[in-house]
């Protein structure tokens, strides 16, 4: 099984133009981002192609009602489509919403998927349907096909506590991951300022312990390769500095050290890990 790594654009200022290439030359094999308006496809299709870039889109279902959830769902998924996605990631719901409400949903949106003729990796998010591990647990169950992008750092943050004590759900997830973010939380948050911070050791290591679960299930279900993108977030998913708003750490660089440690975690992980 091989490692895709993809760069996301959140948070990116630079000209697409400008940072593909770098992104490119970093070893990065593709992009994930929120779809454009219509206007900056034919742009970032060419770009795509000019880089030799796989692309995974975003999308995020939108309104006040299940129904209206599932159009949004519905159109999102025809525009992403248009792409050739390696797959779609997808922002799903409301945690609002009741379990029946939640199931309502999926069930829709896995017959849209299979329409689509494309894999739906539906994540693992605060404010969205897979926003707890229990709820998600019961919803696999529930539902067979049910595909996901594991964020475990939103969960963290949810359940305020390193979810080592959730090691079923765990791999429960593991079995039905289809991408990665691999952004790491810790109880206060969904970010630490910065994974290099050895104050976050504890943290870090949590996260990649769970990722190797995924690692360990795709490849026993015979997955060609794994898909991984280091979605750290600018400000204010960034600390900053009280009254200046400055960024405690890099983007860019925390970016970039996750891909690269994570390239080294993948490449080790049938190791025993060090504690």
């Amino acid at each position: 099984m091989n490692l895709l790594l993809f760069r996301h654009l959140w948070g990116v200022t630079e000209k697409w133009e400008e940072i593909f290439p770098v992104f490119r030359d970093a070893g990065y094999q593709g992009i994930e981002c929120a779809i454009p308006p219509r206007e900056e496809h034919p742009r970032l299709r060419r770009l795509l192609e000019e880089n030799g870039f796989k692309f995974i889109p975003q999308i995020f279902s939108q309104g006040d009602s299940v129904g209206e959830h599932i159009e949004s769902f519905r159109e999102q998924v025809a525009v992403a489509r248009s792409f050739n996605p390696e797959l779609i990631n997808a922002h799903s719901g409301r945690d609002c919403f009741s379990e029946e409400e939640g199931a309502r949903f999926f069930e829709e949106a896995l017959n849209i998927e299979t329409g689509a003729g494309v894999a739906i990796a539906h994540e693992t998010h605060r404010g969205r349907i897979l926003y707890n591990p229990w709820t998600t647990s019961r919803l696999l169950a529930r539902f067979g096909k049910l595909r996901l992008c594991c964020d475990f750092s939103h969960w963290v943050c949810i359940c305020e506590r390193l979810i080592d004590d959730q090691a079923q759900i765990i791999a429960e997830c593991a079995a039905r991951c289809v991408h990665l973010h691999a952004r790491v939380g810790y109880p206060q948050g969904p970010q630490v300022p910065d994974p290099r911070a050895p104050e976050y050791k504890d943290a870090l290591e949590a996260h990649e312990r769970w990722w190797r679960l995924v690692w360990k299930a795709q490849e026993k279900r015979g997955d060609p390769f794994t898909t991984l993108t280091p979605e750290f977030g600018p400000p204010d998913y960034l600390h900053t500095l009280p009254f200046t708003k400055a960024p405690v750490s890099n983007l860019g660089e925390i970016c970039d050290w996750q891909a690269r440690r994570q390239e080294a975690h993948f490449a080790s992980r049938t190791e025993t890990p060090a504690r």
